[in-house]
């Protein structure tokens, strides 16, 4: 396909087809290998603490190689939200056609909340394989972007053992971009601006921020209505998302490239590249640090990713928790998007505590909140705590049907593999 008809591709207007649809509603429950790589395949002391950097997190669990050596782990473990940029690719059976996805060609997806377990760590020398289906869809009316579809996605992820690590669904919301341009609901939206007073105020933020760190956190010593502290994140800039892609977040299945590989990419995926207003096909990612693109399809500026709150809440939590606490389940929501040039406070506070089968469990409500006063990801957590009448804290139990499925599609793999490998000899 030349330039010039990749261009005239991308400028096609692109709605729902009821056939996508109805794919989408048919898969809802089935579960297929993941065959396409993240940016990282296998937990490497580099890898650990690059992520945790990329979105503002120094705790040294994550970024040390000898802090965990002291801990109940035994060695650096990886910040809970890894999976988003760990995941090597699985040899598998050709999906048949009938189950395959939906390509909703040409449709804007962005993430709108998730729910996240977490059942071991990731430690230095683990590979994460993954395996995904789509586990609910519904088609409505959206106030910004008209037809709406929102799917909902679980994502299992399993190391090389075939022990499940986490699973993550994943709600997103796929709209149609001629409609969102239309309406141009969030044109009102006047971008953040700030004297140094304003930085100095954020900056106090920062300086009083604590990590709990090796300093265990007791089941017995907190009580409902205790506040965890306040953390600040921001004001977002299009260096942060830089930072945050360098650290291996939003690579697959899309895969930004440069060069020769971005003239391959086009042949493959030509309508995720938008034309800039220098006529040159760039990806529609690009709304996350582009801010004259997003303004063109109805935005007032580039925004984050969802999964970028997701990994500030995570960091928020495992700051109070400590290194001996466990987090068990978050759950998150993306209600407004999150503007270059806007400051994100976090905040939280304990809403229960209860002992279940010998687990010492805190609820905790928590959320972001912009500079404009709006909470823009509310989420709810469970930390496993330490007690200090019975010890560590205890970790979950993976879903029995998940860990037979782990078991069989990395079994696969590995038959798969082996094959390979008696043709190449």
């Amino acid at each position: 396909m030349t330039t010039q008809e990749q261009q005239k591709e991308a400028s096609k207007v692109y709605t729902f087809r009821d056939e996508d649809v109805q794919r989408a509603h048919d898969l809802v429950g089935t579960y297929h290998a993941v065959t396409q790589r993240e940016q990282f395949t296998r937990a490497t002391p580099d890898v650990m603490r690059n992520f945790a950097r990329s979105y503002g997190d120094d705790n040294p669990l994550f970024v040390d190689e000898e802090h965990g050596l002291d801990t109940r782990w035994g060695g650096q473990i990886a910040p809970p939200m890894i999976n988003i940029a760990l995941t090597r690719d699985l040899l598998a059976d050709p999906i048949p056609k009938e189950q395959r996805r939906p390509s909703f060609r040409g449709i804007h997806v962005f993430v709108s909340g998730t729910t996240t377990n977490w059942y071991r760590p990731v430690y230095d020398g683990d590979t994460l394989y993954s395996f995904q289906g789509f586990s609910d869809v519904e088609l409505k009316e959206s106030e910004f972007a008209g037809r709406s579809l929102i799917v909902t996605r679980s994502h299992v992820q399993m190391n090389q053992r075939a022990e499940v690590v986490q699973v993550q669904n994943v709600i997103s919301i796929h709209t149609e971009r001629h409609e969102s341009k239309k309406r141009n609901k969030y044109q009102a939206i006047e971008p953040a601006s700030y004297t140094p007073d304003d930085i100095g105020k954020i900056d106090e933020i920062y300086a009083a921020e604590q990590r709990r760190g090796s300093s265990a956190r007791y089941y017995e010593d907190v009580k409902v209505g205790d506040g965890l502290g306040t953390m600040a994140k921001g004001p977002l800039t299009a260096t942060d998302m830089v930072v945050f892609h360098s650290g291996g977040y939003g690579f697959a299945p899309y895969t930004p490239c440069t060069g020769r590989l971005a003239y391959q990419n086009r042949q493959r995926i030509a309508p995720f590249y938008i034309p800039n207003e220098q006529g040159v096909p760039d990806v529609a990612q690009r709304i996350h640090w582009d801010s004259d693109y997003a303004r063109s399809i109805g935005l007032p500026a580039a925004y984050d990713y969802g999964m970028m709150r997701d990994c500030w809440l995570s960091h928020y939590l495992t700051d109070w928790m400590g290194d001996d606490a466990w987090l068990v389940t978050m759950s998150s929501q993306m209600r407004k998007f999150n503007y270059e040039g806007d400051t994100h406070t976090i905040t939280g506070e304990i809403v229960g505590k209860r002992v279940e089968d010998g687990w010492h469990l805190v609820d905790i409500e928590l959320r972001g909140i912009s500079q404009r006063g709006e909470v823009t990801c509310p989420a709810t957590a469970i930390i496993a705590l330490p007690s200090r009448e019975s010890g560590l804290a205890a970790l979950p139990t993976p879903p029995e049907d998940l860990e037979a499925t782990a078991r069989q599609i990395l079994a696969r793999h590995g038959e798969l593999r082996a094959a390979a490998r008696a043709v190449r000899n």
